[in-house]
Parts: structure tokens; C-alpha cells; sequence
């Protein structure tokens, strides 16, 4: 079944109800969300020749666009890429190269970056909002082009332990299983519920566009195009019934912002991301009230793994309530999740092993990648990386994550492609990146570097390769990084040196 159907359908029965809103004012309806989709998608179709299956990519930061450039690419039987519009342009040619996307939307600003490092297999470049881009609208509307389940509609491109990201491939399927899961039992929506998309929209924030869609909710973008605190509390007041998926930093920046805010305009908070301290739920307990929720999940399984519950971290009289609340809570009615050992056999409750996960909602492999494919989904299991237990209630413990993960502020970050551009540097021999705990981000990057290179050096170099966010925050300069008899660096004994050089968060 075709995702597009959903908005579609709510055209039809529901023509008035507000779709999507930008700052405080209705932008469209769903008349007009379905209408303009079924226009783009017939202009996909024959102004741009695109066939069923192929790939169209959105690079943009979040706008109200984003409803009908997603529901306009399915209604066309198309595949869509969005990519995170922070990424280098180095980062975004080769998703463009990978994907084979022969289109490109891209927000305005953002289209020098990517046009010099765009491969041949691009066909246009399109800014969102120019005249190119509005007399796509011109087109007659199609009717929206039947698919299986099983086709593609979403490339979600993920970091990997290469350092180079892949591609999870997302189905109608799978997108649809999470968002039921969304809707049942971590955000219920009802007619007219607003999202604010305040974290991106092109991956965390915007995989809960289809459940709203379904549901008659509305898209709510800030006119910031990102997160503000005040912003958002001024959005509440505008919207009641909000939901904001956030990452723990995001949380923690609401609850330390002296504005005014009535909570009970909150529908749900929702954490991700990235694990969250207990102190910090607390406290977003306290000031916000039984309206917070956490998610736990990867873009392979996305978003949708384990869930606690508003109910579950409210519940402060049960006995065992401030243990649930350091847990990622229960596994999703629609997913099977075991935690294993190195050779997939269950571990016993209470004892750590990885975290594996299979269902509806998992991904089928990765694009173009038939080696990764297969040892991420062995046996028929999503093998998570992470690291787990399950206690004697069937709450789900993060213990650690894969080793070599640095989660900052909810993005991922693999140390290797930050060691691979810091090599680059003639006067830099060895290098070894790892996170240190932070309260305010969770993780920041670090690096212990073997050479004469200087800070500044390594951080121009960083920031012509790489995103922003990842460039390390700081530098240690070393004499020799430790390894073991194999000549492995031991990034278990640098994490223990930080520690000791720079103390617990």
C-alpha cells in the first residue's frame, strides 16, 4: 500500500482540516497538502521523466514543504532521500552518488554546496520555492501510482563503523508499522493534534509526519526552522495538544528556560536519541508534568524498538519506579526484541548482550550493500550494536552502546571518518577519536592525536570534510596512543585516560 493514500484520504473526508502550519499561522489544508502532492507527483512523472522506483532527494532544513515534497514523491511511486542539510557537501555528493537520486530539492542557500559536489547522475537541482519549483504545481494532478508494501519509499542514510553512511531501505511496510506503533503507544493522536518539528525533519522529527497524516493531525514548522525554547513555549500557547519529539539536550534546554509556559498544552514530550540521566528526567518530570515519554530505536528499526511510556515515567508510587525510569522501557507490541550473546542465542534475564530486534517495522537490508545487509540482519534479526539487559519486568537496560558510537546532542557520530579526514594531515601520524561524557550534549568528540599538527590546523581541516558537529571539541596531544600485542589501539584505555584528565560530567 502507497503512503500517499493517507493524505489522499484525509483530502477527501477532512478538506478544511489544517495540514501543515508554519510559526502560528495554517500554511495549508489537506485539500490543499493532497492537491499540490498529486501536481508535484505528476510533475515528477512527466516534466522531469522519472519512472517508478527511481530516487528523489530532499535537501532542506525544515519547512512546511516537506508534507507535500515527501507525499508528492510517493504519490509518484517514487523513492525519497532526505538528508540531514547540516551535512559538508562532500557528505551530501556521495548520499546523492550512492542513492542515485536524479533529483534533488534543496532549500535556498544550500544550492553552490551541493551542485560542487553533485554527481553525473543528478538531473536537476531544484530550490524549494523558486519559479522552477512553484510551476512544478502547474502540472495536472495524477492519480496516485499502486505499489506493494515492500516497495521502497524512504533511504535513510545512517553512519556505519566504515565511516562511510548507508542506506537503510525504508518500505511503505515498515513506515507504516511505525507510525501505528507511534500512534498507539507512545504519542495517541486525535484530529487536529499538532507535531512541532523543532529536531529535523529529515530524519528523527520527520518519521512521525505519516502517523499525524493519518491520524488528521497537523505539521506544526517554527519559523526558526529549528529549536528555540521560547519559540517552542510560544507555539504551545498557538497549538494546545502539541507533541515535540527532542533530543535530551533539547529536553533539558525546555526545562532550564525561565519563560512561562503552561505544560498542560504539552500532549507529549518525547526523548531520543540518545540516553537521558536520570536527574535530567526528573527534572523534566517536575516541570512539565506526566507528558513525557521516550523512544528507543535506530534508523534500521526507526524510532521504533522499545517505548516507556508518560504513564510508566510518571508513576512515581510504584516500587520500582525510579529504576524504570533509567530504562528504555518495553519492547513495541508490533516488534520481537531479545538481548544475545556473540552467537545469537538469548541471554538469561538480568544478564548483558546485544540488542536484536525483528518485525514489520525492520528495515529489509541496506541499498546497495549486500555485505552489510547480511551481517546486520543475520538469522533474520536486526543486529542493533547496542548493548542491554533485560530486568525481571521485561524493561529494556541500555548498558553501553557499540564501542565505537559517540551519540552528541542525538546525532551519531563514528569516530573512523573523523580519523580518516585528521589523517589527511601530513604532520599527524596517528590518531584515535573517542566521546567524553558531557551534561549538556551527553557525549562530545574528542581526539588524541600522535603528531605536530595544531589545533587550528586539524579544525580547518575538519570543517572542509566534515559536518560541523562532528569536528572535536577538543585535542590531546600524545606521544604514543596504547595498544595491545597486536598493535590495536585500545580506545577502552583513552577512555579511561579522559576520564581521569577530565573527570565525570
Amino acid at each position: 500500500m502507497n503512503l500517499a493514500l493517507w493524505l489522499s484520504r484525509a483530502g477527501l473526508s477532512h478538506p478544511d482540516g489544517p495540514a501543515v502550519a508554519f510559526g502560528t499561522g495554517v500554511t495549508a489544508t489537506y485539500a490543499q497538502a493532497a492537491l499540490r502532492a498529486a501536481r508535484l507527483a505528476g510533475a515528477l512523472r512527466a516534466r522531469c521523466g522519472l519512472g517508478i522506483g527511481d530516487r528523489v532527494a530532499i535537501v532542506a532544513k525544515n519547512m512546511p514543504a516537506y508534507l507535500e515534497l515527501l507525499y508528492g514523491i510517493w504519490h509518484a511511486g517514487l523513492a525519497a532521500v532526505p538528508a540531514n542539510a547540516k551535512l559538508h557537501g562532500a557528505e551530501l555528493g556521495y548520499i546523492l552518488d550512492h542513492s542515485g537520486a536524479r533529483v534533488c530539492f534543496v532549500s535556498k542557500g544550500l544550492e553552490s554546496e551541493i551542485a560542487a559536489h553533485a554527481p553525473k547522475t543528478l538531473e536537476r537541482l531544484i530550490v524549494i520555492g523558486s519559479a522552477e519549483y512553484e510551476a512544478l504545481f502547474a502540472n495536472d494532478a495524477i492519480d496516485i501510482v499502486s505499489c506493494s508494501g515492500e516497495a521502497l519509499a524512504w533511504l535513510f542514510y545512517t553512519s556505519g563503523t566504515t565511516g562511510r553512511p548507508k542506506g537503510a531501505m525504508l518500505t511503505h511496510r515498515v513506515l507504516a508499522a511505525a507510525s501505528y506503533a507511534y500512534a498507539m503507544e507512545a504519542d495517541p493522536i486525535g484530529p487536529g493534534d499538532a507535531i512541532l518539528h523543532a529536531a529535523p525533519m529529515s530524519h528523527g522529527s520527520g518519521l512521525y509526519i505519516m502517523a499525524h497524516v493519518a491520524r488528521l493531525g497537523l505539521q506544526v514548522v517554527p519559523e526558526s526552522g529549528g529549536f528555540e525554547p521560547d519559540e517552542i513555549f510560544d507555539l504551545i500557547e498557538q497549538w494546545p495538544r502539541a507533541s515535540m519529539f527532542a533530543a535530551p539536550t533539547m529536553i533539558k534546554r525546555l526545562v532550564e528556560c525561565p519563560a512561562d509556559c503552561r505544560p498542560e498544552n504539552f500532549r507529549t514530550l518525547i526523548w531520543g536519541g540518545a540516553p537521558m540521566y536520570v536527574e535530567d528526567a526528573l527534572a523534566a518530570l517536575d516541570r512539565f508534568g506526566p507528558r513525557i515519554a521516550q523512544i528507543y530505536g535506530q534508523g534500521e528499526s526507526p524510532m521504533t524498538i522499545t517505548t516507556l511510556s508518560k504513564e510508566d515515567i510518571a508513576d512515581r508510587d510504584h516500587p520500582r519506579w525510579r529504576e524504570r525510569l533509567g530504562s528504555a522501557g518495553r519492547p513495541y507490541a508490533c516488534v520481537e526484541v531479545k538481548v544475545a550473546d556473540s552467537q545469537d542465542a538469548p541471554v538469561a534475564t538480568g544478564e548483558m548482550g546485544e540488542i536484536l530486534c525483528r518485525g514489520d517495522v525492520v528495515m529489509p537490508g541496506y541499498w546497495r550493500n549486500e555485505e552489510a545487509s547480511a551481517a546486520t540482519l543475520r538469522g533474520g534479526w536486526l543486529h542493533t550494536g547496542d548493548v542491554g539487559a533485560f530486568d525481571a519486568e521485561g524493561y529494556l537496560h541500555l548498558k553501553d552502546r557499540s564501542k565505537d558510537l559517540i551519540i552528541s546532542g542525538g546525532s551519531n557520530i563514528y569516530p573512523r571518518e573523523v580519523e580518516e579526514v585528521l589523517l589527511t594531515h601530513g604532520q599527524v601520524r596517528e590518531v584515535s577519536v573517542i566521546g567524553r561524557p558531557d551534561r549538556e550534549w551527553g557525549e562530545v568528540v574528542v581526539a588524541y592525536v600522535v603528531g605536530d599538527a595544531s589545533r587550528t590546523e586539524l579544525d580547518t581541516l575538519c570543517l572542509s570534510n566534515i559536518a560541523r558537529f562532528k569536528r572535536p571539541k577538543d585535542y590531546v596531544f600524545v606521544d604514543a596512543l596504547p595498544k595491545n600485542n597486536y598493535g590495536k589501539i585500545l580506545k577502552t584505555e583513552l577512555r579511561v585516560m579522559d576520564k581521569n584528565k577530565a573527570g565525570s560530567p
